[in-house]
């Protein structure tokens, strides 16, 4: 691939929904320049996802496919809509199949990358496929990265951290949208819904098992009786959604919860927020989190979140779920307050832990481009 031509890159995912590793993608591919590099997405997800249109109105293509276990499949669409100088595959142990279709439609740059640490079956018949899969995805891919250790060490298995071929790869966010607070926005939301002067206390999530929204709610009960007007805020949809609803109306607090939904202004709902509760029972990183801390607010989380997420700046603390509702609750009412407003060590945090946009474009797209490496690390400003 010489200078001047574009690089093509096809990206392999679930569904492009607002999800963590989603979101980071759409961050990444908004700020590269399109014009020397182009993002096609293949999807696994039946109907429109969230980010589809825009992919689109972006440049890039949205490939809906039927069957993920498909060698053939990937390889004819590898076929048809490159060639690519990169399969990017982001779909946990399948990977290793994306991989394998990539290497023989002669894509030189196969790249496996973790996102999440656990898997809850670990039935034989799991473990032989786990075992199989770890074997194709080293085999047949160039490159393996992950959002934090404990990803990698899942998906890869722990001997592959040592390899030549791993890489840590931070999560890349565009922090610097949520640094501001837009008040006006904020105000308008908090009235809308009704929060006043409440405490509020937030979570942005999908409605799935791995989020443990029931223990969210075991926790909100207990803030109920210490701090009654508090209000929680439950940002996202999902299968278990209704669910969640239901059971909140069973436990007498639906009144004091707000289910808002899917929503793109994230910035504006977590300065609506007081604290951010993460009680995840697995997590790859948490892209979220990230969010959260940006937006300068105490984010108690469990023990699955990765300690990658981080940033060192005061604002998680980090409290076993097997320690109970109260517990939690405890934490929360003592952390109400206690919202970081200096920007400057915000950012700073941002940039010592490797999560920055620019920082995290140029490492990526000296993967994607290894003989142009040092000259993307010099000159990211070409690639904005």
């Amino acid at each position: 691939m010489n200078n001047k031509e574009k690089i093509k890159v096809l990206h392999v995912t679930g569904a492009m929904n607002r999800a963590g590793t989603e979101t980071m993608l759409m961050n990444i591919f908004r700020s590269i320049n399109r014009d020397k590099v182009q993002f096609d997405f293949i999807s696994y997800g039946r109907g429109d996802a969230d980010y589809d249109e825009e992919i689109r109105d972006l440049g890039g293509q949205v490939i809906k496919l039927s069957k993920p276990d498909s060698v053939k499949q990937i390889y004819k669409i590898i076929k048809k809509y490159g060639p690519y100088d990169v399969v990017h595959s982001h779909t946990l142990f399948h990977c290793g199949i994306a991989n394998l279709a990539a290497l023989l439609a002669g894509v030189k740059i196969r790249i496996a990358h973790a996102h999440t640490t656990l898997d809850n079956n670990n039935g034989l018949v799991r473990k032989l496929y786990i075992n199989t899969m770890r074997l194709m995805i080293s085999t047949f891919s160039t490159s393996l990265l992950a959002c934090s250790n404990g990803a990698g060490s899942y998906l890869f298995g722990d001997s592959k951290l040592s390899s030549d071929k791993y890489a840590y790869f931070p999560n890349i966010i565009d922090f610097s949208k949520f640094l501001q607070i837009q008040k006006t926005e904020v105000k308008k939301f908090k009235l809308e819904q009704g929060l006043g002067n409440s405490i509020v206390i937030g979570h942005i999530g999908r409605f799935i098992e791995a989020k443990n929204h029931r223990f969210l709610l075991e926790v909100m009960k207990d803030v109920l009786k210490k701090a009654p007007t508090s209000k929680l805020l439950l940002v996202g949809d999902g299968d278990l959604r209704k669910d969640i609803e239901e059971l909140s109306k069973q436990e007498g607090i639906y009144d004091s919860i707000r289910f808002v939904g899917l929503r793109d202004d994230v910035s504006t709902m977590l300065h609506s927020m007081d604290l951010f509760v993460f009680p995840s029972l697995y997590e790859g990183l948490g892209l979220v989190l990230l969010e959260a801390q940006a937006s300068g607010i105490p984010c108690i989380v469990s023990e699955a979140i990765q300690p990658e997420a981080d940033l060192n700046i005061d604002l998680v603390s980090t409290l076993t779920l097997a320690g109970g509702s109260k517990t939690w609750a405890a934490e929360i009412i003592d952390r109400v307050g206690k919202k970081e407003k200096d920007i400057n060590k915000i950012t700073s945090g941002f940039n010592s832990s490797g999560y920055s946009l620019l920082g995290g474009i140029s490492r990526l797209m000296s993967i994607y481009n290894p003989n142009e490496g040092e000259t993307y690390e010099k000159d990211v400003s070409r690639l904005l």
